[in-house]
């Protein structure tokens, strides 16, 4: 439900232009009011009356009208602001506003001890060259729009999810645990083999390969997105339409892991 007294709803105008005139016919009685001893009972009747219909008819317009104006500004301004985040066909965010998110994200709460465990998905559409080819690129852009689709039903309201590339996609799944990532990762896998794609009356079977990526440490939008995609690769390569997750590995096994290799290359 939409709030009335945001920067962009109607209440914030009422409000505004009440408490306005309000205010402005306090200042013109405070104004007037040491005269009131000078006027007889029939002058100060027509007196305070004046004192109130004078900023009432004047403050009252100029404030409403102010005030829808700064409403118009609002939301113009906010309708700018979702088509610079929004992917222009998908209506998801684009990969600039979702890997921003997931930055402001993880740095939030990486100062948290300890930090809650969260997961991110690689989403990639296979073989999604031949679907442009054989379909059109039309019949493409249907596909990409379902796919997002059928992502969004299988997510919470608080996870994200982004086009980063031309068929491939980001989920970020914060405050989940291993096997729930496991299992929106394996919903959304079947999600998009229930997809009724049907661009020449047959129905074309779509499918997806995911890599992901559990983490329960402080880390970067960068640093998953590194370790999700080589899980995608493995998808990939070992026939596609499956889900591949890994565990972030943690600063010890990563420093044990530099000084292995440190210790190889000193060898050789």
């Amino acid at each position: 439900m939409k709030n009335p007294f945001s920067s962009t709803g109607r209440g914030v105008v009422y409000g505004t232009t009440i408490i306005g005139t309000i205010i402005c016919i306090a200042i013109v009685f405070f104004v007037d009011y040491p005269n009131f001893a000078n006027f007889s009972e029939p002058l100060l009747r027509s007196e305070i009356l004046l004192d109130f219909l004078l900023p009432t008819g004047l403050a009252g317009p100029l404030l409403f009208l102010f005030s829808s104006k700064i409403r118009q500004l609002n939301i113009a301004r906010r309708e700018l602001e979702l088509i610079a985040s929004t992917d222009s066909l998908t209506r998801i965010l684009n990969r600039g506003a979702f890997t921003m998110l997931v930055d402001a994200y993880l740095e939030t709460v990486s100062k948290k001890d300890p930090v809650p465990s969260g997961a991110f998905l690689v989403i990639d559409a296979d073989h999604f060259k031949l679907v442009n080819d054989r379909l059109g690129h039309a019949n493409g852009d249907t596909a990409l729009i379902s796919i997002a689709n059928t992502l969004q039903a299988n997510l919470r309201e608080r996870d994200l999810v982004g086009r980063i590339g031309g068929e491939e996609f980001g989920v970020f799944l914060p405050n989940s645990e291993p096997q729930e990532a496991e299992t929106v990762a394996e919903r959304i896998r079947l999600g998009v083999r229930e997809i009724d794609f049907r661009p020449s009356g047959d129905r074309y079977d779509l499918s997806v390969s995911i890599g992901g990526i559990i983490y329960d440490r402080g880390t970067s939008y960068d640093e998953l997105f590194q370790a999700a995609d080589q899980r995608l690769y493995l998808a990939k390569k070992n026939g596609r339409d499956q889900v591949r997750l890994g565990l972030l590995a943690s600063f010890l096994e990563q420093k044990n892991d530099m000084a292995v290799v440190a210790a190889a290359l000193g060898a050789s």
